[in-house]
């Protein structure tokens, strides 16, 4: 369980810097006139073709990859059930990156948020050290799927 507790927040924190420089790279594109004033396809083209060579638009689509590859590695192993919720500890690794990459104000309402969040996550990682052993791997892959 710790591996797999290791390999959660390493990948949640890439996932909050990665959303840090995707929320960055959007408010450059913003800022230089890059929104669409209306919904045609040339303005749309426009937008598109500002995301795919802004870098950090680029770095963060790169580091949420990344993300979702541990992730799959992670349900690989674990029950979905305690591996997605947990995800949610990314909220306080975002919600910091957010206030040093992006200078956000963040309120103590937000962060009391960020904390019940935490408290949830909390729950169910307790959850699963009391949950009862399952069957070995070999008898589990033996066992018939579906009625008989």
């Amino acid at each position: 369980m710790a591996k797999v507790l290791v390999i959660l927040i390493v990948a949640v924190i890439i996932e909050s810097v990665g959303v840090a420089f995707l929320s960055g790279g959007i408010k450059e594109i913003n800022k230089g006139g890059g929104a669409a004033r209306e919904m045609s396809a040339s303005s749309i083209a426009r937008i598109v073709k500002s995301g795919v060579t802004n870098g950090k638009i680029l770095v963060g689509v790169g580091l949420e990859a990344v993300f979702f590859g541990c992730l799959l590695y992670l349900l690989a192993r674990r029950d979905v059930s305690l591996i997605w919720p947990l995800t949610s500890l990314g909220f306080i690794f975002t919600t910091m990156a957010a206030v040093v990459f992006l200078g956000e104000k963040v309120s103590w309402v937000r962060w009391t948020g960020v904390a019940l969040i935490t408290l949830g996550a909390g729950l169910i990682s307790y959850s699963e050290s009391a949950k009862p052993d399952a069957a070995p791997p070999a008898e589990a892959a033996s066992a018939p799927l579906g009625p008989q």
